[in-house]
């Protein structure tokens, strides 16, 4: 029976170690993920004993350690062992305060990885653990796939630091992904739909102009969930984001996710959520109700059932929602949600 490995991820140089390895003599086994003109894992295969480390250190643009299997490569395992680090966006000038994540070996059974930005798993960038002589057959299982994770643009160029709010992990396997909103990609959430297990956290990492992350539902994109509903589904609202074009400190809102039911979001800033600016967790890709579904009802709707509606949360740490819980953003978060209601049209 597979044991499910611990893994954690590092942030920056605050680092936090979820898995404590009992084990004297175990060792460190680093591999580089990416790298200027790089879409690979440095090395790309290991042999390691029970109780070893792989450390991932993320290096440029934006890429996962995402846990897959031989006869699938590009696709993400379910179930019992899975992980998925989510994306690591990584400014192209940054040089240290790399973000990493550890990988605990529980046994010597092999372990496949993908990395699941657009293109990049078709290119070759897989990674295995004690792959015996399979790993060639994985990888070229893997390029001769058509099929990869659909993922965010990977010309994306965040700040490098990492978001000072990310909530520790109360668990070996859980993880916090990383949203950055608007900023030089324009009015969007980068990425904008993604997957994401009970127990992880998102961290919603504020740029340029003046953005809000509201919870909504798939039948109405562009309409706040009430902060106070008893019907079962509570909404949650960092409130309006005022950044100003020459910020480097960048305020964050962070939510955790308790079980495996969609989230659905939108920017209730004047227009945005009718030119499309929506984000989603575990959508349904195979059917109806998925990312894409989601915001062109959005844009069919055109805001029309929105905005003015919902009033700012004033706090930025309103109550639970039925699917994820508001975990206190930093200062700054807290005090430009204060200021939502009063800026919220200023910057467009």
């Amino acid at each position: 029976m597979f044991s499910m490995p611990k893994f954690s991820t590092l942030v920056a140089i605050s680092c936090l170690s979820l898995a404590v390895i009992p084990i004297a003599r175990s060792a460190v086994i680093n591999v580089t993920v990416g790298g200027t003109g790089v879409i690979a894992y440095t090395p790309n295969q290991v042999t390691a004993n029970v109780g070893d480390v792989i450390q991932f250190v993320f290096k440029q643009k934006n890429h996962t350690i995402t846990r897959s299997t031989l006869a699938s490569p590009c696709s993400p395992l379910v179930g019992a062992g899975a992980f998925d680090s989510g994306f690591v966006p990584v400014d192209a000038a940054a040089t240290d305060n790399f973000r990493l994540a550890q990988l605990t070996v529980e046994d010597t059974n092999p372990i496949w990885i993908y990395c699941r930005q657009a293109g990049h798993c078709a290119q070759g960038m897989v990674f295995a653990v004690n792959p015996g002589d399979k790993f060639a057959a994985f990888q070229a299982a893997a390029t001769g796939s058509a099929s990869a994770s659909a993922a965010p643009s990977a010309t994306v160029a965040p700040t490098a630091s990492a978001p000072s709010s990310a909530a520790p992990s109360t668990t070996a396997i859980s993880n916090d992904h990383l949203v950055i909103v608007g900023g030089t990609a324009g009015n969007i959430y980068t990425p904008s739909n993604i997957t994401a297990q009970p127990g992880d956290t998102v961290t919603f990492q504020f740029h340029q102009k003046n953005h809000t992350v509201t919870a909504s539902s798939f039948q109405d994109p562009c309409r706040a969930l009430s902060l106070t509903s008893t019907s079962g589904q509570l909404g949650f609202d960092s409130g309006f984001m005022a950044v100003s074009p020459n910020a480097t400190d960048f305020p964050t809102y962070t939510i955790q996710i308790n079980d495996t039911q969609p989230i659905w979001a939108y920017c209730r800033q004047a227009g945005h959520c009718g030119t499309g600016m929506v984000f989603s967790v575990n959508a349904v890709e195979s059917g109806p109700n998925n990312f894409a579904a989601f915001q062109a009802k959005a844009i069919q709707l055109n805001g029309t059932a929105a905005a003015t509606s919902a009033s700012p949360s004033g706090t930025g740490t309103p109550s639970n929602d039925s699917n994820g819980a508001i975990l206190p953003g930093r200062s700054a978060a807290a005090m430009m949600a204060l200021l939502g209601a009063v800026v919220g049209s200023m910057v467009l």
